[in-house]
């Protein structure tokens, strides 16, 4: 029976950087099942900025000269070369993109290479790694829904005028302004872009220098380090530093808001454009047809935004359970992380794209909207028009259900009872009763802050765009 090599022995390639005090090869279906360099290949970009930036800190602790420190990041900048092109060859010894990377860089760098991970773990290299791609993701995503923020502004301004029925229950309720609607996803989008800029604020902070859990050895001043990689400080306390995975779960959390927020746009308007309705129409880039069917037009890009909340939902119950229990310090169940995230990341980054683009380019149709406009709809301005004579709310609540009534009993609608009919219910109805039935009219009397007359309408789109001004990247 031949006898086993040593790690020394083996090809290069087949070495692993933890493996010196292993001897045995390990079994080819745990070799993938370990490996995350699939997933986490994304990385490459950060991975190489933190170690940059570690480069530096090692320069300040003495364990590199400044030449190593030099050669180091020449090396770093070869292997980014490699990536961005492309041409980078990923090994079969290569588990993830940290051991990736400094393998290449080794290679290219030579001996000072080795000394890159002086002090420094996989463990809070990985968060390191991750919070610094999540501040960019997050900012990229920051910049998507400010476009869709100002699609909503525009789009409000510029329909401001058009009227349709508002539901509760999905039944027919109270006239409001299509721009009123408009404005109500408009303020869900808002509390996602302040939810977001806050995570990205609390995910700013460096784990790198926590070492596998008990800190860093070496005088790399973590401060300083912090400062060069952009971080607001460094994590206080090394097991924390490792362990919390608060910001992956506090950024998925914001991304299943944002979808259920999406997934409730799409279905207001997956209902406002079908033939029942016929408020709307959608452009033929977010449609599809029917293979059997040839007069069918479908909304698959709205009904793809309720079936992608599904799954972010999905990501988000995965994060939280894998987190559930662990003990505390790095466990390699938190590798799973990353496919979650970055499914949830491209998803989000792709349903704020669509959202805009539905929005953007579809059509009203201000003659379906204001059709749907019955005179029950006023029933409530009825009962106003009692108060402001001097009658308590719940007895012209009581008076007006009377009318209601009244007007099934005669087969018409209520704002065809005449005059007589009104005063056996009470004395206080008058001529000026006619005023009551006016859309427009009962539109502008919520005139109050956040209501649905022309005025509070656009006082909501004005702050909306203040907000965007002042607060989103564009």
């Amino acid at each position: 029976m031949p006898a086993k090599r040593k790690a020394a022995d083996l090809p290069t390639e087949e070495k692993k950087m933890w493996g010196g005090r292993f001897t045995g090869k390990v079994d080819p279906v745990m070799e993938a099942f370990n490996s995350s360099i699939g997933e986490d290949k994304v990385l490459w970009k950060v991975d190489l900025e933190g170690s940059r930036g570690y480069s530096h800190a090692l320069e300040r602790a003495k364990v590199l000269t400044k030449e190593e420190g030099k050669a180091i990041r020449a090396g770093l900048e070869q292997v980014g070369a490699e990536w961005a092109t492309g041409t980078f060859e990923i090994k079969e010894a290569d588990e993830d993109i940290h051991m990736a990377n400094e393998r290449r860089l080794t290679e290219l760098a030579g001996a000072p290479g080795g000394k890159i991970h002086t002090a420094r773990s996989r463990n809070d290299q990985v968060a390191t790694d991750v919070r610094l791609w999540l501040r960019a993701e997050g900012h990229e995503q920051l910049a998507l829904l400010a476009g869709l923020l100002t699609v909503c502004s525009e789009r409000a301004r510029a329909e401001v005028d058009a009227l349709m029925p508002g539901y509760t229950h999905l039944q027919r309720a109270q006239p409001i302004r299509w721009a009123h609607w408009v404005m109500a996803h408009c303020s869900s989008f808002r509390r996602d872009a302040e939810r977001l800029t806050q995570a990205i604020a609390r995910a700013n902070v460096m784990p790198l220098g926590s070492g596998a859990l008990a800190g860093n050895p070496f005088a790399i001043n973590r401060e300083a380090l912090a400062k060069d990689l952009g971080f607001s400080a460094p994590m206080s306390n090394s097991l924390d530093g490792v362990t919390d995975r608060d910001f992956i779960l506090e950024f998925s959390s914001w991304a299943t808001m944002l979808m259920v927020h999406l997934s409730k746009f799409a279905e207001d308007l997956i209902v406002f454009g079908t033939a029942e309705f016929g408020f709307i129409s959608y452009a033929d880039a977010y449609s599809t047809g029917s293979s059997l069917m040839p007069q069918k037009k479908n909304p698959d890009a709205l009904e793809l935004l309720r079936g992608k909340c599904a799954r972010v939902i999905g990501n988000h119950t995965t994060l939280l359970t894998m987190m559930k229990g662990l003990p505390t310090a790095y466990n390699k169940d938190m590798q799973e992380d990353k496919r979650a995230l970055f499914d949830t990341a491209a998803t989000t980054r792709a349903a704020l794209q669509i959202a805009a683009g539905v929005l953007s380019t579809l059509t009203i149709s201000r003659e379906r909207m204001r059709a749907a406009l019955s005179p029950p709809l006023l029933a409530t301005d009825l009962s106003d028009y009692l108060v402001r004579k001097g009658m308590p709310f719940r007895e012209a609540h009581h008076v007006v259900g009377s009318a209601v009534k009244l007007a099934e009993e005669k087969r018409c609608e209520i704002s065809e009872l005449e005059l007589a009919d009104y005063r056996k219910l009470s004395a206080l109805f008058d001529k000026d009763v006619a005023e009551v039935w006016d859309y427009d009219l009962a539109a502008e009397r919520r005139d109050e802050t956040g209501g649905t007359s022309k005025r509070a309408v656009l006082e909501q789109v004005s702050r909306m765009e203040a907000f965007i001004k002042a607060e989103m990247p564009l």
